[in-house]
């Protein structure tokens, strides 16, 4: 094969790997963030406690990663700075090899979110993904004195251009909610339905009788048989949403929120929670208050903190608790807002695009 076109089909791949996986988390460069903070919560417990004074700049690292990413993929393609492209490409491989096999070694962060919420990758899967990537950029290191050495005007041009606009629509992600919702609570889900498995499970039960292996399709009622394992041969059919539950003092209210219309005001974390628009919120929550609607304030807090923000700002709705880690993923935004029909997600908005009240009341 010409040499030229091994080391352009090279570019084509690593680069074009490089820009998909960066347009994916520029879609969400929230996502990216929470999966940041989880690696220096990690890190901080394993390695150093300075870890953790990374996290309250997770989102600005999140955004200058993914941007990062997406522009040395197209300066790769067009043939800009080759050999500062490729030196950058290499420590950023290295940086996230390291980072997916501590994953899959050590069994931390189970989703290193190479591909955001689009693609799912076991820690392994994603140490693989990385090797590969690592072994392909190695040949563009080691022969970067073989690459070309200008860049036409265009290209440069075009770079430019990639900055420019990859950073903008991080932000306007940021400010908004991302463009496509990858996760399993985006408009259109049941949550009910997505909590219950697609098809019945079907496992093996691996059994020991008289020194060897026995597989069996049922469990036996014969007790000389000695349990070893259970493995699920229909993976797929498990339930897409496992850990939805909404909950106060009177026990779990899941079942509560699938019932008639739903608006619920979500928030991760109070502490941090945004008051730039609360008092549109408040002017929406006004307004439906004799609407067929029911108005939820649900928040990864304690029922007093939950109870005490709805008195600090006169809200005449109903308070519940909620997992932190389940808000951040049905809500990119802190607060936010969703509307459930019959546990049918119908509508998403970010804080700062807070609908009035006839525009939620025709999504019901």
């Amino acid at each position: 094969m010409n040499k030229n076109l091994f080391f352009w089909i090279l570019r084509l791949l690593v680069g074009g790997l490089f820009v998909f996986s960066g347009l994916i988390k520029v879609n969400d460069p929230v996502g990216t963030a929470i999966k940041l903070e989880e690696y220096f919560d990690v890190f901080s417990n394993d390695i150093a406690p300075f870890f953790y004074q990374f996290k309250p700049y997770a989102l600005p690292l999140a955004v200058f990663l993914v941007v990062f990413e997406v522009v040395l993929g197209i300066m790769l393609l067009v043939g800009v700075r080759l050999k500062e492209t490729v030196w950058a490409l290499a420590l950023m491989i290295l940086f996230f090899t390291f980072l997916t096999f501590y994953s899959a070694y050590f069994n931390k962060v189970t989703d290193c979110g190479c591909f955001g919420d689009a693609i799912k990758l076991t820690p392994w899967e994603s140490f693989y993904k990385d090797i590969i990537l690592l072994v392909l950029i190695s040949f563009l290191f080691f022969f970067r004195k073989d690459l070309p050495k200008n860049a036409p005007r265009w290209a440069n041009y075009t770079a430019g251009i990639s900055l420019f606009l990859s950073l903008g629509l991080a932000v306007y992600a940021i400010q908004n909610l991302p463009f496509i919702d990858f996760r399993a609570y985006k408009v259109g889900v049941n949550i009910p339905v997505n909590m219950q498995p697609s098809a019945p499970m079907v496992y093996t039960y691996v059994m020991k009788k008289g020194g060897e292996l026995v597989y069996l399709d049922q469990y036996p009622t014969d007790e000389s048989y000695e349990f070893v394992e259970m493995t699920l041969n229909n993976p797929e059919a498990l339930p897409k949403i496992s850990d939805f539950a909404a909950w106060n003092g009177e026990g779990d209210q899941s079942e509560f929120l699938f019932q008639g219309n739903k608006v619920i005001l979500l928030s991760s974390n109070l502490a941090k929670m945004s008051d730039a628009n609360l008092d549109v919120l408040s002017q929406l929550f006004a307004s439906l208050e004799k609407a067929p609607v029911e108005i939820i304030f649900m928040a990864a807090a304690t029922q007093e903190e939950i109870d005490a923000v709805i008195v600090k700002y006169g809200w005449k709705i109903q308070g519940l608790q909620a997992d932190a880690t389940v808000v951040k993923t049905i809500m990119r935004a802190n607060p936010g807002i969703m509307l459930l029909k019959d546990g049918v997600v119908v509508g998403k908005y970010h804080h700062n695009n807070t609908p009035v009240a006839l525009e939620a009341l025709d999504l019901f």
